[in-house]
């Protein structure tokens, strides 16, 4: 392992979070706050933390987030939390995701907390999608006394954060771990059910549920529209990384991971997936990774975190190169990309490309559904009043199939003002006796 990495995902011990949280300053204006999408109460936490109150601590993080043990690893904290604290102006800033990420482990580990759980009284609702802004709405609901069913594609849940985000960047535990303590607060997962092709909309409703939300993400893969995209090696990085998630718990073979040993790889793209598939493909034994992205190096859209991670692990980058064909050989096999440079067509060899230039939502709810409305980009269009809702009364959404695909904490930002929306409706459609 390099020393970047080393530096990058190492837990604290007990004896460095303590040290770490004695630094904090508690001040009167926190900033600290200002930066974290769901206004986390970082001083507080940070101080019962400095007093050895790791239970109290928990508490205090659990009151904003059911997924600390997440946030804490993935969260872009230079940005948000740890990029506002006072503490940055001398380059010190306080490491506020590992001290989540502390507080969050040392609470599994030791079985620290368990929340009251009210009876579930108030209503039952749907959750399509068990990715992070599913999860939140799961957990914020049963926790204010809704009776909550979570629906998910996959044969387990997580969603994003169990096939999306690369096992090096978030331990596959952990994300059992955190699906785990939501379900322990009374929230029933159904797996391995696709809304829209096993069960639609309206037989949800049949069923009895009060309020449906949807938390799909943006499952459909972007395709770069250029001769030669059906070629044999044109992968698409979600497929890629899935694919990957899928052999590292034992569900499929290594030879259908379509990355192989000793491939030349070209990664189409420079956001994060870019980032998690090259150095994905990396470790999966990749000879040789090169990032193919069509401008300059201050345009990406990558965390300056995980493209200084790509670095270090050995990615290679090719700036100012846009993509114009891919090149096949007589058997249909991928064997290089044309890209242009400075009014140039260069050929660079390769064995596989993987494509990371964003996602759509998947339409296949909508079409399965009368009376909801997507913008002209397949986005979901929701209401202020009751914020969240859809076209459709009693269906709501958030996360990425809402808005342009951000990051986990943006999805659960928006995911805590629905379960708002959610609640007030459902209390006032029983208020009404409807």
């Amino acid at each position: 392992m390099n020393t970047h990495e080393t530096y990058d995902t190492q837990p604290f011990t007990m004896q460095e979070a303590l040290a770490e949280a004695k630094r904090c300053l508690n001040c009167k204006k926190p900033m600290c706050i200002t930066g974290c999408p769901i206004e986390n109460k970082i001083p507080e936490f940070i101080h019962q933390l400095s007093r050895g109150n790791f239970g109290e601590a928990r508490s205090i993080l659990a009151e904003r987030t059911n997924l600390p043990a997440v946030c804490g690893r993935v969260c872009p904290h230079e940005k948000q939390c740890q990029g506002h604290c006072v503490l940055n102006k001398a380059n010190k800033p306080i490491k506020i995701g590992k001290l989540e990420q502390f507080v969050a482990d040392f609470d599994a580990d030791m079985n620290l907390i368990r929340e009251k759980i009210p009876p579930k009284t108030r209503g039952n609702v749907a959750v399509i999608g068990s990715g992070p802004a599913g999860l939140t709405v799961a957990g914020d609901l049963a926790m204010m006394g809704f009776n909550v069913t979570v629906y998910e594609g996959e044969n387990e849940p997580g969603g994003v954060l169990l096939y999306g985000i690369p096992e090096f960047r978030l331990p596959k535990d952990v994300v059992r771990r955190e699906t785990k303590r939501i379900a322990e607060l009374g929230v029933q997962f159904i797996n391995n059910t696709i809304i829209g092709q096993d069960i639609t909309i309206d037989q949800l409703f049949a069923k009895g549920f009060d309020a449906i939300f949807i938390g799909t993400g943006t499952a459909v893969a972007r395709e770069l529209d250029i001769p030669g995209k059906e070629l044999r090696g044109v992968i698409k990085s979600h497929y890629f990384l899935r694919m990957v998630a899928l052999y590292n718990s034992n569900s499929i073979e290594r030879k259908e991971v379509p990355v192989h040993e000793g491939d030349t790889v070209l990664v189409i793209g420079a956001g994060n997936v870019a980032m998690d598939a090259s150095r994905t493909a990396l470790r999966m034994g990749a000879k040789k990774v090169t990032v193919v992205y069509r401008s300059t190096p201050d345009t990406i859209s990558a965390e300056k975190l995980e493209y200084d991670s790509a670095v270090a692990d050995g990615v290679k980058f090719m700036w100012n190169s846009t993509p114009i064909k891919y090149i096949g050989d007589d058997k249909n096999k991928l064997v290089g990309l044309a890209v242009e440079q400075e009014g140039n067509e260069l050929v660079v060899p390769c064995d596989k490309v993987l494509i990371a230039i964003g996602s759509k939502p998947a339409k296949r709810i909508i079409s399965t559904t009368k009376g909801i409305e997507v913008n002209d980009n397949g986005y979901l269009v929701i209401k202020e009043k009751p914020y969240g809702m859809t076209t459709l009364n009693g269906v709501f959404a958030g996360g990425d199939v809402v808005h342009q695909p951000a990051t986990v904490v943006l999805a659960m930002k928006a995911a805590k003002k629905v379960v708002e929306g959610i609640s007030s409706y459902v209390d006032a459609k029983k208020l009404l006796g409807l």
